[in-house]
């Protein structure tokens, strides 16, 4: 039997792939027998803190459902940009067979065992819970301080990422960030600091490419692992990709004044890689909403003494108007949307830049960064 804790979509997955498996909540728990030895998969979003999660014996993630079965595989984690890196990959594999998932669209239990390869968004909380399972490739993103109400510290939340090594063998690949150099894996460590590491590493020429940052060092990824698997660097095709919506996207008013929907940078280095095009220009920038815990001082340190002006949101408004006060940086604690979109209609010019970067999650006030987004763009759209 397998028993899962959450009823979620992975849950719900399992359940449809596997036969005997029960699913169990905090709402009937009390019938979970605590003294049992079967495997208890755990849903990601179910930290470890939890009473349930305490009481429960021989857990495991849904990767360990596949860890002797599972294709080739190629796992992308890191702080930012893991969503866009794994379309990207998907993008540039398709043809080679490849189908993904994982964190993003088809939960594991769903994916074609059949494809050749598995391209995996790859959260810290499903690398938390996992125990055997590997990939053949690890794509590791920088990692910044996120996620610390779940994990407990920004060391735990750094340590579920770079377990995903632990079990890799020798003619396996992981590329990870230089400060991670000397973490033993039996893995080889192509090791970077930059872009322009990568483009050395694997002989490809940035110019060809048609992203800025922060999307270049995923497309960089994208097509190094493709280098690395097929000796192809097809600059035509990973320029053919379509960023996501909310993802640095600019767009016009009907003033002609530039505005930037960033609602998915939901941590400080995310609002961060999107203010740096803009240092030059004064720059409107709502920030806020639930921000997990994490330290926000290394984004205020970025702020301080450029020509920023801070709209704060969401339940962390104080925190907000606290740092701005200590680092002598304007604000307006508006609370919500409305009025910051009001505010800054107000004081945007067409030599400004007005951004919505929040480096906080949106579920203390939205059901997702994309509602948050969506809002922000239709204020701005029905401003006279």
């Amino acid at each position: 039997m397998i028993r899962v804790l959450g009823k979620g979509n992975t849950a719900q997955a399992i359940q449809e792939t596997f036969d005997d498996v029960v699913l169990y909540d905090e709402s009937d728990f009390n019938s979970y027998d605590t003294t049992c030895e079967d495997i208890t998969v755990v849903s990601p979003g179910i930290p470890p803190f939890n009473t349930m999660v305490q009481q429960a014996k021989n857990i495991q993630s849904d990767y360990d459902l596949f860890a002797g079965t599972m294709p080739f595989s190629i796992w992308i984690s890191g702080t930012n940009g893991k969503t866009t890196t794994t379309q990207m990959m998907q993008h540039l594999l398709e043809c080679k067979g490849s189908v993904c998932g994982g964190n993003i669209g088809t939960a594991v239990s769903k994916l074609d065992r059949d494809s050749k390869i598995w391209i995996l968004e790859t959260s810290s909380f499903t690398l938390h819970y996992t125990q055997k399972a590997r990939p053949n490739i690890y794509v590791l993103l920088p990692i910044s301080d996120d996620h610390v109400s779940w994990h407990g510290s920004f060391e735990e939340y750094e340590n579920a990422k770079l377990k995903a090594m632990d079990h890799m063998k020798e003619g396996e690949a992981a590329i990870i960030p230089l400060k991670y150099k000397d973490y033993p894996t039996a893995a080889y460590k192509i090791t970077y600091e930059s872009t322009e590491d990568l483009a050395q590493i694997f002989d490809i020429d940035v110019s060809k490419i048609k992203f800025n940052e922060p999307f270049l060092l995923d497309a960089m990824m994208a097509l190094g692992v493709s280098k690395i698997l097929f000796d192809e660097v097809d600059y035509e095709k990973i320029n053919a990709f379509k960023i996501d919506a909310h993802k640095v996207e600019v767009f016009k008013d009907r003033q002609n004044r530039v505005w930037i929907d960033d609602s998915k940078a939901t941590n400080l280095d995310a609002t961060i890689a999107a203010l740096k095009p803009y240092e030059q220009q004064s720059v409107h920038l709502i920030l806020g909403g639930d921000d997990k815990g994490a330290n926000l001082t290394p984004l205020f340190e970025y702020l301080k003494g450029k020509s920023i002006t801070v709209y704060a949101i969401g339940s962390n408004t104080e925190k907000l108007t606290q740092l701005s006060t200590q680092f002598n940086i304007k604000l307006h604690a508006c609370h919500v949307m409305k009025k910051a979109v009001e505010l800054m209609n107000k004081n945007h010019d067409y030599k400004s830049v007005a951004m919505l970067s929040p480096a906080a999650a949106s579920l203390d006030q939205y059901s997702s960064y994309k509602q948050r987004g969506d809002e922000f763009k239709t204020l701005v759209n029905t401003l006279s």
